[in-house]
This record gives C-alpha cells, structure tokens and sequence, in this order.
C-alpha cells in the first residue's frame, strides 16, 4: 500500500515538474513568441547556423542541469536526458503557440515550419529548464508537516473579505506581462489575421494555463494562497484570474491607441492575443507578488 502511494505521488510530482516546465518555456520566451523577427528567422536564417544554435542551447542545459538544475544528485545520464526532454518540451510549446498565433500554416513547407519552430523551441527549452528547476512550491515534507499540523487563519486567496484585493494583485501582474507585448506591431498583426477557430483555442489555453499555475503544478507560492482544491473553486479561480487579464489587455491596448478605427472583431481578437501573457501576469503574479505577505 504505501509502495503504491509512494509511487502515485512519484507521477504526481514529475506530472507538476513537467507542467512547471512548460509554464516557465512559456512565461520566459514571451517576448520571443511574439516577435515577427523570430519567426521570419527560422526561414532566413542558413540551416548550419541554425544547427550551431541548437547545439549551444543543448550545451546550455547540459550544464544547468548539471550545475543549477532540480536535482543536485543527478548523474551525467540523468542530466542528458533532462536536457533532451526540456527540448522536447520546447519544440512541443513553440509548435502549439505558433499554430495557435497563425505562424505557422498548412500552406507553409516544412522547412519553414521546421525552421520556425526550432528557432523558437530553443529559448522556450531553456525556459523550461530553468521553470522545472526554480518555480517549485516547496519539498515534500514541508507539505506533510502542513497536513499534521492545524490550519490557521485562511489564507488571502480563501477569505472573501479580501477578494478585491486579489484582484488588484492580479491586474498588477498582468500589467506587467502585457505590457511587455502590448505595443507590438505583431498583436495588430495576430489580430487581423487569426481565424476563429485558433482564437478560442487561444482563449482556452490561456484559462487552462492560469488555472495549472493556480492549482495543481506547485507553483511558487500556491501552497499559501491557493489551498482549496474544490471544483467550484478551481473553475471560479480561473474565470476570474481570465476575466482581470482581458480587462488588463483592454486598457492597456487602449492606452497604446490599438482600437483606433479598427473593427470591433479586430479589437476583440488583439485583446484575446494579448489575454495569453495578460494571463500568466494574473495567475504567477497573484502568487509571487505577495510572497511577503504571506508568512
């Protein structure tokens, strides 16, 4: 019996570092994801220079994964194959975000496609490496030492007393994540020409990636603010931290003039692009911009 819950809380914790990872590609190579300039590259750029990048970005994890990765006992073997999963993992999430902003076509060879996505991958694998290793919650027996002793007080997140205030805390980091991308020509760009059909799967993934960060993937932080688990609080949770960064992404597109005589439909589509960073900002922000007040 405890072999097995041993080894259900072993699927459950590489599932988390996994999702920590894709969180981290994502949240690291924002900028990247959404400049013209890296997607034009993967198709300008010669094939050998390329392959002299991808070679550097696995030297790259070789070594934090030796030196700074998430585990410090890791042998040599271990460490190569934490470093070929992580750039995987960024090939998985450059190929879904560059479908899902447009970049990439059935239209297209597959050299470009190929082209773009490795020169994406390559930051977002990094990224993945550095999330898996350095946005963890806490260890293990801190969690089981929470579960022996009583709780206290609830937490900000579980008072409704101070639910405005996390509003607040959210629409401040989504500021700070849109507005990296906000004045961006590629936002007026992504907006005008993405198809309906990516842009409700842009709007999904976003509200699923804010509620991993928020619930499940042991985010820094979400044990004190996040301890409710119930479905009513998960799907609440998310809608909400969702609602805060399309109000974010409204204002800020606003502020930089992007509806001036442009098509409500156009509008609405810059604002969801932008919602997906606005999102992320939201969710990790609610959690990390409050770790003092939490202790």
């Amino acid at each position: 019996m405890d072999c097995k819950a041993d080894k259900q809380r072993s699927l459950t914790e590489s599932l988390q570092e996994y999702l920590r990872g894709v969180i981290g590609g994502i949240m690291f190579s924002l900028p990247l994801i959404y400049t013209m300039e890296v997607w034009w590259a993967g198709f300008t750029i010669h094939p050998f220079r390329i392959f002299i990048y991808v070679l550097a970005t696995f030297t790259l994890l070789l070594g934090y994964n030796n030196y700074g990765g998430l585990r410090y006992d890791a042998n040599r073997l271990e460490v190569v194959i934490d470093s070929v999963e992580e750039m995987g993992l960024g090939m998985l999430v450059s190929t879904a975000f560059l479908w899902l902003l447009g970049r990439i076509t059935a239209d297209m060879t597959w050299e470009e496609i190929i082209g773009k996505i490795t020169v994406e991958a390559m930051t977002v694998a990094i990224g993945v490496s550095v999330g898996t290793a350095q946005l963890g919650g806490g260890d293990n027996d801190s969690n089981m030492n929470d579960q022996k002793q009583p709780k206290g007080p609830p937490s900000p997140i579980e008072n409704q007393g101070d639910f405005w205030g996390q509003v607040v805390i959210s629409l401040c980091g989504a500021v700070l994540f849109a507005a990296n991308v906000a004045p961006t020509e590629e936002i007026i760009m992504v907006g005008i020409e993405i198809s309906s059909i990516r842009l409700l799967g842009l709007a999904l993934v976003s509200i699923v990636l804010g509620a991993i960060i928020l619930f499940y993937s042991n985010f820094i932080g979400a044990d004190k603010f996040t301890r409710s688990r119930s479905i009513f609080t998960i799907i609440s949770g998310s809608i909400i931290t969702y609602a805060v960064a399309l109000v974010a992404s409204a204002a800020i597109l606003w502020f930089f003039g992007r509806f001036d005589g442009v098509a409500l439909i156009t509008g609405v589509a810059q604002t969801v692009v932008l919602a997906l960073p606005a999102t992320l900002g939201a969710s990790a922000g609610r959690l990390l911009l409050q770790q003092g007040s939490g202790n």
